[in-house]
């Protein structure tokens, strides 16, 4: 069956237009209820059990009524998180022995946007099977249950992860002595992420924790960090952490107000792996993930291998090749032992155990690794049937690898939502990298158009 609502990572939209209304999060709930409650084995009732948590988006609360009430009315018990990061969801799931978690967010997105992620009772996302059964049984028609479900807040869900994230380190581990800003993003991170690095005795100043329900994303987090770098430096900090909306991804700034990306910090931890703890087995990246990355890996014989574009597929590469480690470049961090999805809080305390163990500041342990310049150009077309397999597109990419030879690298990848092809050139010349991006997406552009 064509999926007409999920995509790789639940289902997301505008507010108000297409599957995002109230009137589908009931069905949407019920449906879920239905399908779930089959193979439920709660322990709170005889009910199945399903938590929800959302992000602080205003719209989060209408949302989360809804949903609450198709699983009522499906015979389905309810605990009720509040706002909470999307990996805090992923833990308590497992914790409370619930039969899913359902989290309400659009992650680093606008707050006019919304959307939901399921995760199975292990923490994992729900496999396709399941969300196919969810689809089909949303035109079924709503019955009460001849026995409801019930309702119930969770007060401690906060503590309860803030410890978690503290324990994925040693129980020795200390921050004192670090002056850390923190940027919240206005998000689901702003009342955990400032106590959990307190707690661990670092000195924290928080910034972007007072969210409005419109306010998410806006100027601040790990997809605009200006804000942060700009503290850091004005605070003479050690370093500063973002973390997007729903707190499943983070990026690090330096003393020195550079940028850290995703690319870096999995480097960072898999340095410390392979130096400290014993080896580093291997990591998942992306296609989009530096090529100096890469090299660096190669470099210390740490096994590299490259999934497309989602955590869903870098997840399922690390599941196939038992690795513990994978990520994006966005900061989307998975660290397997500690945690069955993205955590930022969690890959942002594995980074500082490794600036401890190194004892080497943020910006001397990330130059071990060499960036190397990347150029992306979007070439928006009226058609991408066959553009990639057409002989001219062959040969000038061809030709521009033959230029960079070992030192770089050419991908193009078309849109998953837009009508666009995206046209990827690292090197290590930047002036090189521009101009063969620009040579290969004309030639896109003019194939395209003709």
């Amino acid at each position: 069956m064509e999926r007409k609502y999920f995509g790789t990572d639940g289902i997301r939209g505008h507010v108000g237009e297409g599957a995002i209304t109230p009137d589908f999060m009931l069905r949407l709930g019920y449906a879920t209820g239905k399908v779930l409650g089959k193979m439920a084995t709660g322990k709170r009732s005889s009910r199945p059990y399903i938590l929800i948590g959302k992000d602080t988006r205003v719209s989060g609360y209408m949302f989360e009524a809804a949903l609450e009430a198709g699983l009522i009315y499906a015979g389905v018990d309810v605990g009720l998180l509040g706002p909470m990061p999307t990996p805090a969801i992923a833990y308590l799931t497992r914790t409370f022995h619930a039969r899913a978690g359902i989290v309400i967010s659009a992650s680093h997105n606008p707050f006019h946007d919304n959307g939901i992620k399921f995760f199975c009772s292990e923490g994992y996302k729900l496999p396709d099977e399941v969300e196919r059964e969810i689809e089909a049984a949303l035109d079924l028609p709503m019955e009460a249950a001849k026995n409801l479900g019930k309702a119930y807040r969770i007060d401690d869900a906060a503590s309860r992860y803030i410890e978690f994230s503290k324990a994925s380190t040693p129980w020795n581990f200390s921050l004192s002595g670090l002056k850390i800003v923190l940027d919240c993003a206005n998000g689901a991170t702003y009342h955990v992420a400032p106590k959990v690095f307190r707690e661990l005795g670092a000195e924290v100043t928080a910034l972007s924790v007072n969210p409005d329900g419109l306010n998410i994303n806006l100027e601040c987090g790990s997809t605009n960090p200006k804000q942060l770098q700009r503290a850091v430096l004005e605070q003479d900090a050690d370093l500063g952490i973002a973390f997007d909306g729903d707190g499943d991804r983070v990026v690090f700034v330096d003393s020195n107000g550079e940028l850290v990306d995703g690319d870096q910090l999995l480097f960072i931890i898999g340095l410390h792996q392979h130096e400290y703890l014993g080896g580093c087995k291997g990591i998942v990246g992306t296609l989009m993930s530096n090529y100096g990355f890469e090299l660096a890996l190669r470099e210390r014989n740490i096994p590299f291998e490259r999934a497309k574009v989602g955590d869903r597929y870098v997840l399922e590469k690390m599941s196939a090749n038992e690795w513990m480690l994978g990520g994006e470049s966005s900061g989307h961090i998975i660290c397997a032992d500690a945690s069955t999805t993205g955590d930022g809080i969690v890959a942002a305390l594995q980074v500082l155990r490794a600036l401890s163990e190194f004892e080497q500041p943020l910006h001397q342990l990330k130059a071990r690794m060499k960036m190397l310049p990347q150029h992306m150009i979007n070439v928006r077309l009226g058609r991408r049937d066959g553009i990639l397999d057409h002989p001219e597109v062959i040969a000038a990419v061809a030709d521009a690898e033959l230029q960079l030879a070992d030192s770089g690298r050419v991908l193009l990848r078309p849109s998953g939502t837009e009508p666009l092809i995206r046209v990827m050139v690292e090197g290590v010349d930047s002036t090189q990298v521009e101009q063969l991006a620009q040579k290969i997406s004309s030639v896109v552009q003019r194939v395209g158009d003709s």
